[in-house]
């Protein structure tokens, strides 16, 4: 693909190694300088880079610039295979209307608001077994954000929590940079064979689950498919597991690595609602920024002509640390009142799944601050490992330690 604008220069991206929470600190002067940029992607070729919250935002939301274009081809891209076409991520409407629609029935909010006992229950087993022990310690990885967020999508799938080891190997699959196509096509045959199983038997024996919902959703007599019903089976996964567990561990991360914003919410335990939403905005979640949207036709964005058939590369990221758009970006504020973030996405593909991950990370947070005042790290935040070969800015351990103080 050609610049349609030769005095950009082109740079090589990603910019730099992902190190931790922070982003590049170039991402901060494209945004004041060149927020409509020049990148060489990994694979493919070259692709404009959008870093301003006001250019992310109008191409999420403007359907002149396709994802489906790009899907399952050599477009610019950050990993060695494509976006695979046929997902609800890589469609355009009306298809991806019509999937949503029919999957909607399933994400009421009544019905996601009515698993907050049980998130709220299982949250409390946990930190039950946690100060059970002998040692005033932890970890929030895996004793407190990965079993509740797998429990989450086994009640929501109606199936047992000891397939848990099912759901960890796919989903760690598919977020996996390192892992080549044959291995993630492996990995994805084997969980839609499970998921067969399950769709299968929902249709034989329904229930009340989500997955059940979704088997009997239909619309004018249209209704999901036996692909279509994996591939959502598959996405609900992603949304509300991996993705879910890694913001809870980086929240509590960044909470405890300034205390006194944990403190804070601790004297101040209403602020979590709008807590859980400034640390979305503020906290990136993927290691690279996502697969190109292809340009339909010829459109100016920022002052920028893109081309049709040319690739854009939206930084949510980035975007959310816009000063236009959050006074004072660079910090944390737990009480922001105007927070237009884009942690979940906008438009068509808003995230299905954001009212069930605003309830895990606001159960979480509410639960910590209440049970354990005087949570801390146990080591320093700079001293932390971070998992490699992922999407996902995922710390491999988040140790903890509370002292005596747990209630």
């Amino acid at each position: 693909m050609t610049s349609s604008c030769p005095v950009h220069r082109t740079r090589p991206y990603p910019f730099s190694p992902p190190e931790g929470i922070a982003l590049d600190p170039l991402y901060s002067r494209l945004r004041e300088h060149e927020p409509v940029s020049r990148i060489r992607m990994p694979y493919g070729g070259e692709a404009w880079l959008l870093t301003r919250h006001a250019d992310v935002r109008a191409v999420l939301g403007d359907p002149r610039f396709s994802m489906e274009a790009g899907a399952g081809r050599d477009v610019p891209r950050p990993t060695e295979y494509p976006l695979p076409a046929g997902g609800l991520i890589s469609m355009d409407p009306p298809g991806h209307t019509r999937l949503r629609r029919l999957a909607g029935k399933a994400f009421t909010a009544r019905r996601v608001e009515e698993l907050r006992p049980r998130v709220s229950r299982f949250t409390d087993e946990l930190l039950d077994g946690m100060v059970a022990r002998d040692e005033p310690s932890g970890e929030v990885m895996e004793d407190l954000a990965l079993p509740v967020s797998i429990s989450v999508i086994c009640g929501l799938l109606g199936v047992s929590y000891d397939d848990r080891h099912l759901f960890r190997d796919f989903s760690e699959a598919l977020v996996s940079s390192s892992l080549g196509p044959a291995e993630v096509q492996r990995a994805t045959e084997d969980f839609s064979a499970y998921m067969a199983d399950l769709v299968a038997d929902r249709r034989a024996r329904p229930t009340d689950d989500f997955l059940s919902t979704m088997v009997q959703a239909r619309d004018e007599g249209d209704r999901l498919s036996e692909a279509e019903l994996l591939m959502m089976g598959s996405g609900l996964l992603i949304s509300g597991y991996e993705t879910t567990a890694t913001q809870i561990g980086n929240f509590v991360l960044l909470l405890l690595d300034d205390r006194r914003l944990y403190e804070r919410l601790v004297t101040e335990p209403d602020l979590v609602p709008s807590a859980v939403e400034e640390l979305l905005r503020f906290t990136p979640l993927s290691t690279l920024d996502g697969f190109a949207r292809i340009a339909l036709e010829d459109v100016e964005i920022g002052g920028t002509l893109i081309r049709a058939g040319e690739a854009v590369i939206t930084s949510i990221a980035s975007a959310n640390l816009d000063d236009t758009a959050f006074p004072g970006a660079a910090s944390l504020d737990l009480a922001r009142a105007q927070n237009p973030h884009l942690g979940f996405g906008h438009g068509a593909h808003y995230c299905m799944g954001a009212p069930l991950a605003r309830l895990e990370l606001q159960v979480v947070l509410s639960t910590l601050v209440e049970r354990l005042p005087e949570l801390r790290l146990s080591v320093p935040a700079s001293e932390l490992r971070w998992r490699a070969g992922s999407l996902l800015r995922t710390p491999e351990a988040v140790p903890v330690t509370w002292g005596g103080s747990a209630a």
